[in-house]
């Protein structure tokens, strides 16, 4: 009996502490004063693989939140076999009606098949950004590809921008909204933004000290930027915690997060 005890408080223990946390869906609001009357949703490193929130959850918070945008940051699925799995959340994103856009994630990039993965893009009427900008009604978006794997160009990225800033002093009133995955790329951007969207860290996912120590994510982490919003040299950023996980399908005092953006 004491046996059977101790194996069940174990076993208790260890979904409290570390899948509930991958399950218990946290939905943060972010209110950003661009004065645009704008509602984004993002969604950041939904690595299918390791999704614990279902597609019918994710409808759910799109038809309470009745975002004008969704924004995914990247890191859908780096196993093949997964693409057919991350189709039936894209659906479930793209029958919202709501005009969807997307860059690209470290992991992404790692599939085996990304050619049938960018196809997946296209089929769903899902915009991907790869270092381009969209001219929107309320803001300018720009999307940067992902840094770590070497596939940000920044400069291409906001060359629409500039060229638009300089020539119609109308659209330059409308602030510039940044997605991307990797926010580490802010080491390279010398652009003027008024807001960027990324994710990559999932707000450590094991929330235990000097965690970036020993396993290093670059610059940011380092100086103890890899969640939530913060004022960076050229404008305002915030890191979404992520909805899925990666390595081990766990998670340790940090919870999965969607994030609402009022701007």
């Amino acid at each position: 009996m004491y046996i059977v005890l101790t194996i069940i408080s174990v076993f208790a223990i260890y979904y409290f502490f570390l899948i509930f946390p991958t399950q218990w869906l946290k939905i943060e609001h972010i209110h950003q004063p661009l004065n645009t009357g704008v509602r984004i949703l993002q969604i950041s490193d939904l690595h299918v693989d390791m999704l614990r929130i279902s597609p019918a959850k994710l409808r759910a918070i799109i038809e309470r939140c009745a975002p004008d945008y969704i924004m995914l940051t990247g890191d859908y699925t780096s196993k093949s076999s997964s693409i057919s799995r991350l189709e039936r959340y894209f659906k479930t994103i793209a029958e919202s009606q709501i005009p969807v856009y997307a860059v690209l994630g470290n992991h992404d990039y790692q599939n085996a098949h990304f050619t049938q993965l960018l196809e997946l893009f296209e089929k769903l009427d899902i915009v991907l950004l790869r270092n381009e900008s969209r001219q929107l009604k309320e803001i300018q978006l720009v999307g940067i590809d992902d840094y770590s794997t070497g596939h940000s160009k920044v400069s291409d990225a906001f060359s629409s921008i500039n060229t638009i800033l300089e020539r119609n002093v109308t659209v330059q009133s409308k602030p510039v909204v940044v997605i991307t995955h990797d926010p580490n790329v802010l080491t390279t951007v010398k652009n003027h933004y008024d807001y960027m969207m990324a994710g990559h860290f999932h707000g450590k996912q094991f929330n235990i000290p000097f965690f970036f120590r020993l396993k290093p994510k670059g610059v940011l982490p380092a100086k103890g930027v890899y969640k939530g919003l913060h004022k960076m040299e050229y404008g305002m950023l915030y890191i979404s915690k992520g909805i899925g996980q990666t390595g081990l399908n766990n998670r340790f005092m940090v919870r999965s997060e969607v994030t609402i953006h009022d701007l």
